[in-house]
């Protein structure tokens, strides 16, 4: 596992707590919500990835 993955996997654990903490999921919706945050995240950030790669390949030509 890549460390942008252990990133993003600390990063949706904390958002589950947080909502798990504040009563907007309960435990037992966790594995559904846990996915749903992660995937959210991983696009995200990987979709940010993408566009910065893009505006370098632009800048190059």
């Amino acid at each position: 596992m890549g460390s942008l993955d252990e990133h993003i996997l600390r990063t949706a654990k904390e958002i589950v707590v947080k909502f798990i903490e504040t009563g907007r999921i309960s435990p037992t919706g966790f594995n559904e919500s846990f996915k749903a945050i992660y995937k959210s995240v991983e696009e995200a950030v990987k979709g940010t990835e993408n566009i910065a790669g893009k505006d370098e390949e632009n800048l190059t030509r």
